[in-house]
């Protein structure tokens, strides 16, 4: 017990000490976590010993965040992604597991190990990949979508894998599994028919999909009648376990079988009660798995070899970006879509671990062979986050690029321009153009400005914060500029130097939060807009009306409300500090306080007036 909790302890401070460093630092929580499990294990020697037994646990977070992303997809958007689940994630798996074997077999290596090796090495990491498209939400662009359906095609092409792996088999002896790799995932199918296995295999997944369609509405309804908060938490829990239980049974990946679990459930009405209760331990999951990957990282051999796993690393991350760069351009992925769904998956993936120890028990990889192939997947692993900045870097470079294209040549002008079309921009242009106003409408995204054309709205491609482009849209004419575009630092040149050639010129913008508007009204808007303020407001004004509040009362409060704050929003950025936490600003917080209190009078005051001819009557 004492063991135990020392443990726990160590992995959690560490995590709490380096993430947030990271984090911070720009380069995301999975290279956080990795650090800290390098920390704990081969620079202090704190760790190591649990790792093995560890890594099984945490590998449920993998589960459990398959399981959450199948509950944000519909069936049919499932059936939309058969295309590249089968054609792209396919060839993918096909074509780098020749490649890699190919080279493999130039360098001497028998055509077992070389296969073999080339299978485990063109799976990516679920978990890596997954987790930070989702923290930089770039899941839902067209690089992301493909990524993940590719990831999903991988997942599945572990089965067929594990059973070629035997037929390959160069000796029938059964070797002790590699140190740190997991257990193979076979337990009632190894002894059986091909045509059991495969009934096994089926009626799996059948039984999956009608017990999520037709049992889990009585079932839910049963344990949330009880009114225990913890009931929930049960069920949700026992559903994914025993889900991933069942495929490894028969044999087939648990985070598969839980994804389609969590498809079948994606229209069901306890959706967003499943996910609020797995959340929790999806994150601490996933965080101690990928601390393990680092703890169990073969430093010794690394520091013995380092040249040749260094370039084996490299070697396979440049193979796997080369197919995968192939096929974007195949299926037809462009710019940053391509970039992304080409470095995103050019790593090595945990269900590696797996294939390496089935390999050693079946005779087909030796010792050395294993070690090197588990340190080369646990490096290109930790290495995953910098292939991310590096397309951060060349998105930015490609936009960049885009942006020094030759601009529309502008042949309209008008008293209205509007800089960013995105959906803020929209409603402002259709607002004003069914007003009888003509408006300029410029954007820097070439696709957005032709959605435009399609539906019969002029407008001009090119970027909005140069200065001639502004000129050419008659900034000297014109009587209000909007400025709408989505980088917050464009906006704010946009404004500058439009202020600074027309002091007279009203301008309207559109900020993302508090901060944002300060730096706004210090560059010379006039009137700023956060995104969610208006609707919140909107939102707030229900709450009162099904609060016992008559629509007129809580029109007025709103109103109130919204006059008080857009004044104080104001009043703040006077003192505002750039650079400075508003936090640490003694000035801003004692004032933000007052104005807290002004209000909170205000509206009390008014409650009053409201009900006072209420009483008279």
């Amino acid at each position: 017990m004492e063991s135990f909790l020392l443990q726990a302890s160590l992995y959690l401070g560490a995590a709490v000490l380096i993430v947030p460093l990271t984090v911070r630092a720009g380069l995301g929580s999975v290279l956080g976590y990795l650090a800290a499990g390098l920390v704990l294990g081969p620079a202090l020697g704190l760790a190591g010993s649990e790792t093995h037994d560890l890594q099984h646990f945490a590998e449920f977070g993998v589960v459990m965040m398959l399981f959450l992303i199948g509950l944000e997809l519909e069936p049919r958007t499932l059936w939309d992604m058969r295309h590249r689940l089968l054609g792209l994630g396919g060839l993918q798996v096909v074509l780098t597991a020749l490649l890699i074997a190919g080279l493999l077999m130039a360098m001497r290596e028998s055509w077992q190990v070389a296969l073999t090796l080339g299978l485990l090495l063109s799976l990516s990491s679920t978990a890596i990949v997954v987790q930070t498209l989702s923290e930089k939400n770039l899941l839902r662009s067209g690089g992301g979508r493909s990524a993940f359906a590719v990831l999903l095609s991988q997942d599945m092409a572990v089965v067929p894998m594990l059973a070629l792996i035997p037929l390959m088999a160069a000796r029938a002896t059964p070797q002790p599994a590699a140190e740190g790799a997991a257990e193979p995932l076979l337990s009632l199918v190894q002894s059986q028919p091909g045509w059991v296995v495969t009934g096994l295999t089926l009626g799996s997944v059948l039984a999956i999909v009608l017990a999520g369609h037709f049992l889990s509405r009585p079932v839910f309804r049963f344990v949330h009648a009880s009114r225990l908060p913890e009931m929930s938490t049960f069920i949700s829990l026992l559903m994914v376990l025993g889900i991933a239980f069942l495929m490894i049974l028969v044999g087939l990946s648990p985070a598969l079988g839980t994804f389609i679990a969590g498809v079948v459930l994606a229209n069901s009405e306890f959706r967003h009660q499943i996910e609020a209760d797995i959340k929790p331990f999806k994150g601490i999951l996933l965080g101690v798995f990928f601390m393990t990957v680092g703890v169990s990282m073969d430093v010794s051999l690394l520091l013995a070899q380092p040249l040749r796993i260094v370039a084996l690393t490299l070697a396979l991350i440049a193979a796997k970006a080369l197919v995968l760069y192939a096929l974007a351009l195949a299926f037809r992925l462009k710019g940053r879509d391509r970039m992304l769904f080409t470095l995103s998956l050019a790593q090595a993936g945990e269900f590696g671990f797996l294939i390496v120890s089935f390999a050693v028990t079946q005779g087909i990889l030796p010792d050395a062979q294993a070690q090197r192939a588990l340190l080369v997947i646990s490096l290109s692993m930790l290495l995953t986050p910098l292939l991310f900045i590096l397309y951060g870097r060349l998105a930015h470079h490609h936009a960049s690029r885009i942006s020094d294209a030759p601009p529309d040549e502008i042949d309209e002008t008008g008293p209205v321009i509007i800089a960013g079309i995105g959906r803020f921009g929209q409603v402002v242009n259709r607002l004003a153009r069914s007003a009888g106003l003509t408006t300029v409408v410029l954007d820097a995204d070439a696709a957005a400005i032709d959605r435009m054309r399609r539906f019969g709205v002029k407008g001009y491609f090119g970027d909005p914060s140069r200065p001639e482009l502004l000129q050419a849209a008659g900034l000297a004419e014109a009587q209000v500029l909007v400025v709408a575009v989505d980088d917050p630092a464009n906006a704010i040149r946009i404004i500058q130097f439009a202020r600074k050639s027309r002091p007279d010129l009203h301008i309207v913008a559109r900020a993302r939060d508090r901060v944002h508007t300060y730096e706004l009204y210090q560059a010379g808007a006039n009137d700023i807009v956060r995104e969610t303020f208006d609707s919140s407001v909107r939102a707030g004004r229900y709450v009162l009306e099904n609060m016992g509040f008559t629509e007129y009362e809580a029109a007025k409060l709103s109103q109130i409300y919204y006059k008080m704050d857009r004044a104080a929003m104001r009043d703040l950025a006077a003192l505002w500090v750039p650079g400075q936490p508003t936090h640490l600003n003694a000035a801003y917080i004692a004032r933000a306080r007052q104005l807290d209190a002004d209000l909170q009078t205000a509206l009390l005051d008014d409650q009053d007036e409201l009900r006072a001819p209420k009483a008279a009557e």
